[in-house]
C-alpha cells in the first residue's frame, strides 16, 4: 500500500467527509440507546499539519485553513468542537494556532457517548500501530490490524443493533469500485438495519457510473448518493470532488445536504460549485 494520509489531510474532500460524518453521528446521539461504530479504513487518525509531508502538498491551504477563516457555517458546531479541542490555542475566524487535523477514528472517538463503541481497522502495520496509540485515551475503542473489507465480515451485525459503518478505502487498485459494491452488498445482508456511509473520489466518472448502476440494481433499499464537486469534471488525473453513498440516510438528509453543501462552497471559496444529491434507490422519508 503506497498511499499516505498525511499528503492529503484536511484538505477539500476531508473537510466534507468529516462534516457529513459528524452530522450522522449526531443523529445517531439523539437517542439514549447505544450506538456502534466500525470505521474499516481508519488511517493513523491523526495528522500535524506543519509535517513536511502535508506541507509538501499544501492541501489544507485550500481546505481546512479557508474553512477556519471563514465565518462559521451553520450546522457544523459540534465539528469545530471537535477541531477545538485537538487546538485548544486556535480562535474561530482565524487559522493562527492550528496545526493538528483528526481523521475519522479520532472524530468519532470524541463524539462518542460512554454508551457507545468504536472500532477501527487499518491494514498497514505501521498506521495501525499509529492508530492504537492514539486511540489510548478512550475507552470505548478498539483498533484492529486488519483489512476493512474482510472486518465488515467479522463484525457485522454490530451487537449495538444500531450505528453507523464507515467505509472509505485508499482507491489505490483498478478494481476498487467492484469490490466495494460486492463488500456493501454483503454487508447489507449481514445487517440491513445499519446506517452505512460509503466514501468515494470523484475522478474517473465512468467507473462511478458503473459503481452507481451495481448499487441502484443490488435491491438495497433506500440509497442516497451525495456529491461534492469542486472542479470542474474536464481531467480525470485530479481529485475533482468527492461522493458519499449513504445506505438509510435520516429522515429528510437529503434536503439538510441541499442546504448546506453551497454553503460550505462559499466557505472554502471552491472554483467549481457542483452539488449532486440524488436516490440511487428508496426515495426521501
Amino acid at each position: 500500500m503506497n498511499y499516505r494520509h498525511i499528503y492529503h489531510a484536511g484538505n477539500i474532500s476531508d473537510v466534507v467527509k468529516h462534516v457529513v460524518l459528524t452530522l450522522l453521528l449526531e443523529h445517531l446521539r439523539l437517542k439514549e440507546t447505544p450506538f456502534g461504530v466500525l470505521d474499516t479504513h481508519a488511517g493513523t487518525g491523526f495528522y500535524d499539519l506543519q509535517d513536511e509531508r502535508a506541507q509538501k502538498t499544501s492541501e489544507a491551504q485550500d481546505g481546512i485553513y479557508k474553512l477556519l477563516t471563514a465565518p462559521p457555517v451553520p450546522d457544523l458546531a459540534a465539528y469545530y468542537d471537535v477541531l477545538k479541542n485537538f487546538n485548544p490555542g486556535w480562535s474561530a475566524g482565524t487559522a493562527e494556532a492550528f496545526q493538528f487535523y483528526p481523521g475519522s477514528p479520532l472524530l468519532v472517538a470524541r463524539l462518542l457517548r460512554s454508551q457507545d463503541r468504536l472500532i477501527a481497522c487499518e491494514l498497514h502495520r505501521d498506521d495501525a500501530e499509529a492508530l492504537r496509540r492514539q486511540m489510548r485515551p478512550f475507552a470505548q475503542t478498539q483498533v484492529h490490524h486488519r483489512d476493512g473489507y474482510e472486518a465488515l465480515r467479522g463484525f457485522l451485525p454490530l451487537p449495538e443493533k444500531r450505528g453507523l459503518v464507515l467505509i472509505d478505502p485508499p482507491y489505490e487498485t483498478p478494481d476498487e469500485f467492484d469490490r466495494l459494491a460486492q463488500a456493501i452488498r454483503e454487508a447489507y445482508a449481514r445487517w440491513p438495519q445499519g446506517l452505512y456511509a460509503i466514501w468515494y473520489p470523484v475522478k474517473e466518472r465512468p467507473a462511478i457510473w458503473r459503481f452507481h448502476e451495481a448499487l441502484a440494481a443490488s435491491g438495497i433499499a433506500k440509497q442516497l448518493c451525495a456529491e461534492f464537486i469542486y472542479h470542474e469534471e474536464t481531467r480525470h488525473d485530479r481529485l475533482n470532488g468527492c461522493g458519499f453513498i449513504l445506505i438509510n440516510p435520516p429522515w429528510q438528509f437529503d434536503e439538510r445536504l441541499r442546504k448546506l453543501f453551497p454553503l460550505l462552497h462559499d466557505a472554502l471559496q471552491t472554483e467549481h460549485r457542483g452539488v449532486n444529491i440524488n436516490w440511487l434507490s428508496g426515495e426521501a422519508g
